[in-house]
C-alpha cells in the first residue's frame, strides 16, 4: 500500500479524491491522509513518517506550497511531491521543481492524467528505495558513500519507511570452507585471499542461482538466506551444487582441497537492521534460534556433509535422499537434536 498524502485548503478535493480512488482504496492499494496547509501536512508527516508522496497545492493559508516544498525536502528527501495547482504559469512551475518538486499537476484536475503520474511518481519511488536498500545491505559500499548520505540513511524516517523490522519465515544456510585455517597459515597472503574469493565466487553463483541472498561472510564462511515459496528445497539445492562444484576445484597444493562443510535450518527469524548506530554500522540481517540452529548444524557437520535437523528433513524426505546419523547436544539446546544428513 502507498500512503498519500494531500495538502490542499479546497475541502471538495477530498471528497473528489476518495470517489475516484474509492477503488484503490478498497483494495489498500492507495491510503490518502489529507491536510488544509503546509504546517499541517508537516504535522501529518511526522505522525506517519511511512507517507511516501504528496499532492500539495501551492497557495494555502499559513504556509504555502513552495514553502512546504522546502522544508519537506530538507526533512524527508525521499518523500516526492506532485504539484496540483491553478497556478500552472511556466514561474510557479520552475520555482517548484527548482525546490524539488517532481512533477506539476494544473488545476481544474484531470484525474486520468493525474492517477497517471502518481503511478510514475510512485515507480519512481519504489525505485529509488530499492537502490538506497542495496547499498546499505553492502558494506564495502558504504565505506564510498558521503556521510550525509549515510547520516540519512540511518535516520528514523529512512529506518521506518524502508527497512522496518519483521518476522519472517526463511531458511538459512551456514557454508563453511574446511580447514581453511591451515593453508592461510602456510601461503602468502595475496594467494590465500585470492583464494578464498574464488571458493566464495564458486559458493555465491550458486546461491544467487536458486533466488538464495548472501546475508554475510564471516571469515572462510558463508551464510545465505533463502525467503518466498519452497525456501528450504532451493536452500537445499543450492548447498548440494554448492558441494559438488567446490569438491571439483583443483588443490590448492599437495596439502590442501577445498571442501565444504553445510547446515541448514527453517523456520521464523527477525529480519532488521543489527549494529551499531553510533559507529554507523548496521547490517540487514536475520537473528533468532533457527539462524543459531543452522550455524550449530554447520559446527557439527564433517567435511562434505549437509546436516539439517528432524524438522527440516520432515518437511523435504519426499523431495531429497536423506540419511539419519543420530541425536547430539548442541550447544546451547536443552535436548539433543535428531540430525539428518541430506545425501542427494
Amino acid at each position: 500500500m502507498t500512503k498519500i498524502l494531500v495538502a490542499d485548503d479546497e475541502s471538495d478535493l477530498e471528497i473528489l479524491i476518495k470517489q475516484k480512488f474509492r477503488q484503490k482504496i478498497r483494495d489498500q492499494k492507495y491510503e490518502f491522509i489529507f491536510a488544509l496547509n503546509g504546517k499541517e501536512a508537516l504535522e501529518k508527516i511526522q505522525q506517519h513518517p511511512d507517507v511516501a508522496m504528496v499532492l500539495s497545492d501551492i497557495n494555502m493559508p499559513e504556509m504555502d506550497g513552495l514553502t512546504f516544498l522546502t522544508k519537506l525536502n530538507e526533512s524527508n528527501p525521499l518523500i516526492k511531491t506532485v504539484m496540483v495547482s491553478a497556478y500552472g504559469d511556466m514561474d510557479n512551475i520552475r520555482t517548484a521543481m527548482n525546490r524539488g518538486a517532481f512533477d506539476f499537476v494544473t488545476k481544474p484536475v484531470n484525474f486520468d492524467d493525474l492517477e497517471l503520474t502518481m503511478e510514475k511518481t510512485i515507480q519512481h519511488i519504489k525505485h529509488i528505495r530499492e537502490t538506497l536498500k542495496a547499498i546499505k545491505e553492502n558494506n564495502i559500499l558504504k565505506m564510498y558513500v558521503d556521510e550525509s548520505v549515510l547520516n540519512f540513511m540511518g535516520s528514523r524516517e529512512y529506518e521506518a519507511s524502508i527497512m522496518a523490522n519483521e518476522t519472517i519465515e526463511a531458511s538459512v544456510a551456514f557454508i563453511d570452507i574446511c580447514s581453511f585455517t591451515s593453508i592461510s597459515e602456510k601461503e602468502k597472503p595475496d594467494t590465500v585471499i585470492e583464494l578464498l574469493n574464488n571458493y566464495f565466487d564458486v559458493i555465491a553463483k550458486e546461491i544467487n542461482a536458486k533466488n538464495g541472498l548472501i546475508d554475510k561472510f564471516i571469515g572462510d564462511c558463508v551464510m545465505a538466506v533463502f525467503k518466498g515459496a519452497f525456501h528450504l528445497d532451493r536452500a537445499i539445492e543450492a548447498c548440494l551444487s554448492i558441494r559438488s562444484k567446490i569438491a571439483a576445484l583443483p588443490a590448492a597444493n599437495q596439502d590442501f582441497s577445498p571442501l565444504v562443510s553445510i547446515g541448514i535450518n527453517s523456520g521464523e527469524m527477525i529480519s532488521g537492521n543489527i549494529g551499531s548506530v553510533t559507529l554507523r554500522r548496521l547490517d540487514y540481517t536475520v537473528i533468532g534460534d533457527s539462524v543459531n540452529t543452522a550455524q550449530r548444524l554447520q559446527s557439527a557437520a564433517l567435511c562434505s556433509q549437509i546436516l539439517i535437523n528432524e524438522a527440516s528433513y520432515e518437511k523435504v524426505k519426499q523431495s531429497f535422499h536423506c540419511n539419519k546419523i543420530g541425536s547430539f547436544k548442541l550447544k546451547n539446546k536443552t535436548s539433543e537434536v535428531v540430525m539428518y544428513e541430506v545425501l542427494n
